[in-house]
């Protein structure tokens, strides 16, 4: 007779079993759950963000690329099982313009991992030089299978491989757009299912790679948020606005006044506005014209425009979880919210607001919008979706888009490139978009000047 287990006598709930299995799966020599994965940049600073299996004493030795007698060492940080396993590490004091590499100790014992963990500071390059080129990956919509979770039929989330072609491509920064994870209807109940869920994902072997290498920001959409098309009557959104904070190390979220995960951040001369399309969003059936109907909120929607206002950005990228250009979206698009959207575009207009660009997730596809609005330069919006999750095909309504750019629809698992290079009065915005296997399938360059408001006239003639 097969000798049972003693764990096997529990009577433990689906979520309780998962957790278990989450944290007993594996070699059982590496301590390791997920990560370590790197946050935010500055020019001084990082943050590195690691998930154990048990409670355990953990640390980052971290020196300059190639130079080990640079060596420091961060803080310990004590993981707790209250506290989800979860240690970060805010490097300081570090060399702007610098790359270092790193490795992680738990319990005193280093981590072997079969591929590459850097980090890098961002370079003081104003008043010096003109600004660093630098590359920018992005998708959204990463569903991983779980079968005891998931709907019967064919599983939704299909290959990782995607990863492998986002990391080949070098970006020095990934952003997150929304439907990192997807909650199930088991998880959204319940806060240790929320973590179970963000626990399982973020342990995806095909990710961890990436994780190690890039710097990642993050925003929400439906599906890590809560459930599908959520909005800000979701009575665990609390919750889940600690969980995601917990799980992403993004330099601010909301500010003191009005929380969310929204926040601003740049990267040399271009600011990316990372936008929270949930916590304060109102139901999406309400009349779309509807004059006090609102994604954003009015609070986050001040803050857009008067960050808008005050950045000196070349390029400002305007990051949302939804699109937001397209007008014939039956979906979840800012078109829903005609009378929010036009406040953006009036705004960007009579404050003569140069260089302004959206990118978009959540449609499982890709596509390039560009728009014409009265006495404003070309707005576009590229979106890209999805990495993982199941591939969506245009809605009738959407075949015939006006504001599609030709030769751009993608219907398959994609992610997205933006490339900035050249002088900065010349800067150069290249999008690009590449399929699963990293073959790319469109490109298009944007140069800051189609993104200017035209010069007033002196009157002269000249």
């Amino acid at each position: 007779m097969k000798r049972r287990s003693f764990l096997s006598h529990l009577a433990l709930s689906p979520v309780a079993w998962s957790l278990l299995r989450l944290r007993t799966e594996g070699t059982g020599t590496d301590a390791l759950l997920s990560g370590p994965l790197v946050g935010y940049s500055e020019m001084t600073e990082t943050m590195i963000w690691l998930q154990t299996r048990r409670p355990a004493r953990t640390q980052i030795r971290y020196w300059v690329q190639g130079k080990p007698e640079t060596t420091r060492l961060s803080e310990e940080h004590h993981t707790t099982h209250a506290g989800d396993g979860i240690a970060k590490f805010t490097l300081s004091g570090l060399t702007f313009g610098t790359r270092y590499e790193y490795e992680v100790y738990v319990d005193g014992a280093r981590i072997e991992r079969p591929y590459p963990m850097t980090f890098q500071t961002q370079p003081m390059w104003k008043w010096r030089t003109e600004p660093p080129p630098f590359r920018v990956a992005f998708g959204s919509c990463h569903y991983v299978n779980d079968p005891p979770f998931d709907r019967p039929g064919r599983p939704y989330g299909d290959s990782p491989k995607v990863f492998s072609a986002i990391l080949a491509q070098k970006p020095d920064v990934m952003l997150w757009l929304g439907d990192n994870c997807y909650y199930r209807e088991a998880d959204y109940q319940t806060e240790a299912g929320m973590r179970y869920r963000y626990a399982h994902t973020r342990a995806q072997a095909e990710l961890q790679p990436l994780w190690a290498a890039v710097h990642h920001y993050a925003i929400w959409d439906d599906h890590d948020y809560g459930p599908n098309d959520s909005d800000r009557t979701f009575r665990r959104r609390d919750t889940a606005l600690r969980i995601f904070r917990d799980y992403w190390c993004n330099p601010t979220h909301g500010t003191p006044e009005t929380p969310g995960c929204f926040f601003r951040f740049d990267w040399a001369d271009v600011e990316f506005f990372m936008l929270d399309g949930r916590y304060h969003r109102m139901p999406n059936h309400l009349p779309d014209d509807a004059p006090d109907k609102t994604m954003l909120g009015p609070e986050q929607l001040r803050w857009l425009l008067e960050s808008l206002r005050s950045s000196e950005a070349t390029f400002k990228v305007v990051v949302s979880g939804g699109q937001v250009l397209n007008p014939v979206s039956p979906w979840e698009c800012f078109g829903r919210f005609k009378v929010e959207q036009s406040r953006i575009f009036d705004f960007i207009r009579s404050e003569k607001i140069p260089g302004v660009v959206f990118i978009s997730g959540d449609r499982h596809l890709a596509e390039l919008n560009r728009r014409l609005e009265p006495n404003l330069y070309p707005l576009y919006d590229f979106t890209s979706s999805s990495l993982t999750a199941g591939v969506a095909t245009l809605s009738k309504a959407e075949q015939d888009n006006p504001c599609r750019v030709p030769g751009t629809l993608v219907e398959k698992h994609n992610f997205g490139i933006l490339e900035f290079s050249g002088p900065r009065a010349n800067r150069l915005l290249t999008m690009r978009c590449f399929d699963e296997n990293g073959n790319e399938q469109w490109k298009r360059e944007i140069p800051i000047s189609e993104l200017r408001f035209p010069r007033p006239s002196d009157g002269s003639g000249r």
